[in-house]
């Protein structure tokens, strides 16, 4: 493979799947598509792992390498990833212990710890049936969000008000996955860091600070495919320290999980600086995303990450990251709000 252009290479993207998230799955994948042919990749299809006869197409299709744009159970939580090694078809992003990891939020919060990362406190409910909600407020407080332990975009996630409003919070989440988190509701700014391994560190794109809409309390399913310009400022203005802070702690949560290709990660920026919420090891890749916007404000094309994924997951050396490049600064909020810039980006491994 490794003497083969990237007009010769098959390539696999997987999109749709089994989670809840398939249709945007499916919008992520066409997207990858577009992308990777733009960047010079002439053999690219679009296989849905849902479908009757994914298995035969995927052994049978010659595939050099495989991008995954799955979203969600059976995406990003190792099974797709552990199919692809038992075929012996290199894959885009994540392993499969490193995705297992960071898909089950109650697992990676204990990784966080262990990492000296910031989290919220919490308590896993293994059966909604047999909480106690009583006891859970008395712990917590009576400002909580629940969600499915295990599953992605928001679904299932609730913002709860009191004690009277967690039961039914825990049999909706409960709906989506089993076992469920309860965490403490974070005052504060909401904020995502995407990082992505070049050859020589793990760099950090610029900052997205995802604005509060009017009629949702947090970053909901209705939120997150709205236009992005009215949900998305990047770079975050936030305090410079906090912002320095947060890409330290991307790279810190990328590194705990053993995350590979990218990562992107959710905190919330309190008055005590940021705490972790969770980390997504296959960024949505919609046009609304957040990751391909961070892209965008970084002065790369969504089509050269795509491409350099692909690069990273053959092991053929992908060429330094454009954000090594010296003209282009590694995270441009130096250049478009410089009151706001604190310190270097965080590069972990250089």
């Amino acid at each position: 493979m490794a003497d083969k252009t990237r007009g010769e290479l098959r390539v696999a993207v997987l999109a749709g799947g089994i989670s809840d998230e398939r249709e945007i799955s499916f919008d992520s994948g066409r997207n990858v598509c577009a992308a990777l042919e733009e960047a010079g990749h002439g053999a690219v299809e679009l296989l849905d792992p849902a479908a009757d006869d994914f298995l035969d197409r995927l052994r049978a299709g010659g595939f050099d390498v495989a991008f995954i744009a799955l979203h969600g159970c059976g995406g990003e939580d190792g099974q797709i990833q552990s199919v692809l090694e038992f075929c012996g078809i290199p894959y885009t992003g994540s392993g499969v212990i490193a995705s297992a990891c960071a898909a089950d939020k109650a697992v990676s919060k204990a990784l966080y710890e262990r990492a000296g990362i910031p989290v919220a406190r919490d308590a896993v409910v293994e059966d909604p049936a047999l909480a106690d909600p009583a006891q859970i407020v008395a712990e917590l407080g009576s400002e909580l969000f629940v969600k499915p332990a295990v599953n992605g975009s928001s679904y299932g996630v609730s913002g709860v008000h009191g004690e009277e409003e967690l039961m039914p919070a825990l049999l909706r989440a409960a709906e989506h996955g089993g076992k469920v988190l309860v965490e403490e509701r974070l005052v504060g700014t909401e904020i995502t860091v995407g990082v992505y391994d070049a050859p020589d560190a793990l760099r950090v794109l610029p900052i997205v600070e995802i604005r509060p809409q009017e009629g949702s309390e947090f970053y909901d399913l209705t939120v997150k495919y709205s236009d992005p310009t009215d949900i998305h400022r990047i770079p975050a203005q936030i305090a410079p320290a906090d912002y320095a802070r947060a890409q330290e702690l991307a790279c810190r949560a990328h590194e705990a999980l053993g995350c590979t290709g990218f990562s992107r990660t959710d905190f919330i920026v309190t008055e005590r600086g940021p705490v972790i919420l969770e980390t997504n090891t296959i960024p949505g890749m919609t046009d609304t995303s957040l990751y391909p916007d961070e892209v965008r404000h970084a002065g790369m094309t969504f089509a050269d990450v795509c491409a350099r994924l692909i690069d990273l997951a053959l092991g053929t050396g992908a060429p330094a990251h454009h954000l090594a490049d010296p003209d282009v600064p590694a995270d441009l909020a130096e250049t478009r709000y410089p009151q706001l810039w604190g310190a270097e980006p965080a590069q972990i491994g250089a």
